[in-house]
């Protein structure tokens, strides 16, 4: 099995890529400034006024051109928003209601659903995302990482990499409504019939939640000979995939033991300068602000090589310039909040990472399905049409200048 995940994409006896099983993949997001998202809402709100009573150079300052976007360049309004679609410059238009993302991994932010000011928003994305929706989110590869090659939300993500080349975003469902699963045509029977049990497209991301390992061609995805290893990794997925939505499917927030709960030990002061842990106390330290108990793999969780907690404290303490700059003078009781919340997922996760080493080391064990048995199987290749965003065709979208457009 070693020699086979070391092969990559390879030949036909490598194991399954997870570009094989879910095939329409979308790039990362790119914003082409930092002003547009933000940890808290009302930021943005501020820094939208600000955009919109600047004039002439100040306005052209502040947003920050690239190729891309100017204030001088009109754009569609995203699927699903009603935005201004005239130049910023001449019609900024109403104020758009900000969205909740995920702005890379397990860090909740807000964003300005307005294409005119976003380089490149993939509308593909924003066209499937609603209720139904989970999206899968590849780390990207970094060598000797051992970190998770994914993970999945229902927010839209932007795909942002702490470290390395970006992963690309697979969204479940290629539809609005959850239909249509964005996997290679043939694969849930293949896997019905191979297991003996009903296999549906939530099963399928919590097996590949549970079992994907990186690689440099991307997530590998061993599918396992038998039945029983089969159900054993779902299961595993699906509470992989319960603590990383957040509650958004069951309404229950994830929750650690009640012994095992963090707490606020000490209030984190107006202008924390960084995040610290205490290996002795277990706790994570914001100034004079304390938390714990807070377990040492949880502070040890890491995306790409990067300390989650590091990285989500430092985005919000780190000096900015020009509209990304404008934010709460003190720190939100709020954020203390989001802290908690983020300390338990990664517990949780990091909780679960001995089930997935053990499920690693049974699929070592034995001859599961290869990318050439997918291909006997008529799985491989996939078509090109399944790599391709699906039509939309029951609904008008506004082009550039209130034109309207039949997707």
């Amino acid at each position: 099995m070693a020699a086979r995940v070391a092969a990559g994409a390879g030949g036909g006896g490598t194991l399954p890529l997870l570009d094989d099983l879910m095939p329409w993949a979308v790039r990362p997001l790119r914003t082409g400034r930092a002003w547009v998202t933000a940890p808290e809402a009302a930021s943005l709100r501020a820094r939208w006024d600000l955009l919109v009573r600047a004039e002439g150079a100040e306005r052209e300052r502040l947003f920050r051109p690239t190729r891309s976007r100017t204030p001088l360049l009109p754009a569609a309004a995203l699927p699903g928003r009603t935005t201004g679609t005239s130049a910023f410059a001449r019609d900024p238009g109403p104020y758009p209601e900000p969205v909740r993302i995920l702005h890379g991994p397990f860090d909740e932010q807000w964003l300005i659903p307005d294409q005119r000011l976003l380089d490149a928003a993939r509308p593909e994305l924003w066209r499937v995302a609603d209720g139904h929706q989970v999206f899968a989110v590849e780390h990207g590869y970094v060598p000797q990482d051992d970190g998770p090659a994914l993970s999945a939300t229902t927010l839209l993500p932007d795909g942002h990499s702490p470290a390395g080349r970006p992963g690309r975003i697979r969204p479940l469902y290629r539809r609005p409504g959850g239909r249509e699963p964005n996997l290679a045509p043939g694969l849930p029977a293949l896997l019905a019939a191979r297991y003996g049990t009903p296999v549906t497209a939530e099963s399928v991301l919590a097996w590949i939640l549970a079992a994907a390992r990186p690689s440099p061609a991307g997530p590998l995805v061993p599918l396992p000979a038998g039945a029983a290893l089969w159900a054993t990794g779902v299961e595993l997925g699906r509470e992989l995939l319960r603590v990383q939505l957040r509650g958004a499917r069951d309404g229950e927030r994830p929750r650690l033991p009640g012994g095992r709960r963090p707490y606020v030990r000490a209030a984190v002061p107006p202008r924390p300068d960084g995040l610290s842990y205490d290996h002795g106390e277990e706790a994570i330290v914001l100034g004079g602000g304390r938390v714990s108990p807070v377990p040492a793999e949880a502070w040890e969780f890491r995306v790409g090589g990067v300390r989650m907690l590091e990285l989500w404290a430092q985005r919000r303490t780190a000096a900015a310039e020009g509209l990304a700059a404008v934010g709460p003078r003190d720190w939100p009781r709020e954020r203390t909040s989001e802290l908690l919340e983020l300390v338990t997922v990664l517990a949780l996760l990091a909780g679960l990472r001995p089930r997935q080493r053990a499920l690693r080391e049974a699929l070592e064990e034995e001859d599961g399905l290869t990318r050439d048995g997918l291909r006997a199987a008529g799985v491989l290749p996939v078509p090109a049409s399944a790599r391709r965003p699906a039509s939309v065709l029951d609904h008008q979208e506004e082009g550039p200048e209130g034109q309207f457009a039949l997707l």
